[in-house]
């Protein structure tokens, strides 16, 4: 080799080299203490330096700088030198000052005479905001038997037959005993939000009093510091099934930490590495994970197995209760012709409840509108473009007499009066007139 290239790894001595680099840059070779006290031994034996270089894979140039030395020495490195080094101290004094902005203090600090560019005071900024901002304390929240749960999705990757698809996790954990229940969608709609409530409730046997969610737009319309505004279905959903829905906070994830942590359990430990047949295959496991690993495991805050501590859950029964007859709910304003727009179409309402709000609930054929509980119209549905009214909607406003109404020509305009009646007269006056010359 030359220009101090010496890695080779061939040779039986060259176990522990380590390369160095680029040789252009002038720097020696990088080497075991081990090999460099075999090479001094050698060198002490009288060996060439030529033969040293070739039986232990080295440059000659390598063997004769070792052969000055005598002995190993470490590389002693130099710390690296930035064009911020002169300012730095000014700049930890002024970055709490202008709230650790990095663009201001790349304007101030080019003012006076830094050339760097402002990626670099993003980087020195970083780590100063860090150490002056102390993340806020985290108060463990614990719930009594059946008081509260928490659910939320989680994405995951999974091989499907021969692809890799993205899956949504829903999964929901009861706050008490910590048991956790997991199904598998191909999105997050509303539709699956309450397709996953339902069935862990009946998993479960039962439901809790509150429910913990997330801001997801598919449930959470508004979410103020004053108000929260609810989707009307899933508002009708949790009525149904009489649970009290509770969203938390705004960018605070660790106030549901329990399915947080829920929703990494079942990604790291139930679909791991794990390859399925289809959505109904992954689900059966994911129920089997549930009930033969997670419920029997001993859990990490609670250190009890949550099947054993769920004997104590007092949850409300289902009682039989059937299943949810998912409607689409939506909340509509009542326009000036007492009519509402469903779907592209305009259907009636009583009258009396022009500028109201009501709630129209879609079902599989039709429509009904309720103004608070009490339902006040139902429509078949029709295609787009169409006005739909129930005459008893207007009644007192729309005649009943439907025949035509007698038509009469204005009577009050002043430039006809002008002209009054015209004459008729024979034609024979104007023959008359036109002999006489007239």
């Amino acid at each position: 080799m030359s220009n101090g290239e010496c890695w080779t790894q061939g040779s039986q001595a060259g176990e522990g080299l380590a390369s160095s680099g680029d040789s252009n840059r002038g720097v020696e070779p990088v080497v075991s203490e081990t090999m460099v006290e075999q090479v001094v031994a050698a060198i002490g034996r009288g060996e060439s330096l030529s033969g040293i270089a070739r039986a232990y894979g080295l440059d000659r140039k390598t063997v004769r700088a070792w052969s000055r030395r005598g002995a190993y020495q470490a590389r002693v490195l130099r710390a690296a030198q930035s064009v911020l080094d002169p300012f730095r101290a000014w700049l930890e004094r002024r970055a709490p000052e202008v709230d650790f902005n990095a663009s201001v203090l790349h304007r101030e600090l080019t003012a006076q005479g830094f050339r760097g560019s402002a990626v670099i005071v993003r980087r020195a900024v970083r780590p100063l905001r860090a150490s002056a901002v102390p993340r806020p304390a985290t108060v463990r929240f614990e719930t009594g038997p059946g008081e509260q749960a928490q659910v939320d999705f989680g994405q995951v990757r999974v091989w499907s037959a021969d692809a890799l698809v993205a899956v949504q996790i829903f999964v929901m954990t009861l706050g008490y005993s910590r048991r956790c229940f997991a199904v598998a969608f191909p999105r997050q709609r509303l539709r699956d939000w309450s397709a996953g409530h339902e069935l862990a409730f009946h998993h479960f046997g039962g439901v809790t009093d509150t429910i913990v969610v997330d801001n997801a737009r598919a449930m959470v319309l508004q979410h103020t510091r004053e108000v929260i505004t609810w989707h009307p279905t899933y508002a009708d959903f949790a009525g149904y099934y009489g649970f009290r829905p509770w969203a938390c906070a705004p960018y605070r994830p660790q106030t549901k930490g329990k399915v947080e942590s829920g929703v990494k359990y079942v990604g790291r430990n139930a679909l791991a590495g794990k390859h399925v047949h289809s959505w109904e295959h992954l689900n059966a496991w994911l129920t089997e994970w549930c009930v033969t690993i997670a419920d029997l495991r001993v859990h990490g805050t609670t250190h009890e197995v949550p099947i054993a501590r769920f004997a104590t859950e007092a949850l409300t029964a289902l009682d039989g209760r059937p299943r949810y007859a998912w409607a689409h709910v939506r909340e509509r304003r009542v326009a000036t012709d007492a009519l509402v727009s469903i779907d592209g179409s305009r259907y009636s309402v009583p009258a009396q409840l022009i500028g109201t709000t009501v709630t129209v609930r879609e079902h599989a054929s039709d429509f009904t509108i309720h103004a608070g509980e009490v339902e006040v119209a139902r429509h078949a549905r029709h295609a787009r473009h169409h006005v739909i009214m129930n005459p008893d909607h207007y009644a007192g406003l729309l005649r009943v007499d439907r025949t035509p109404l007698a038509v009469q020509p204005p009577q009050h305009d002043p430039r006809y009066a002008d002209r009054g009646v015209v004459a008729t007269r024979d034609l024979a006056v104007y023959e008359q007139y036109a002999e006489a010359g007239v």
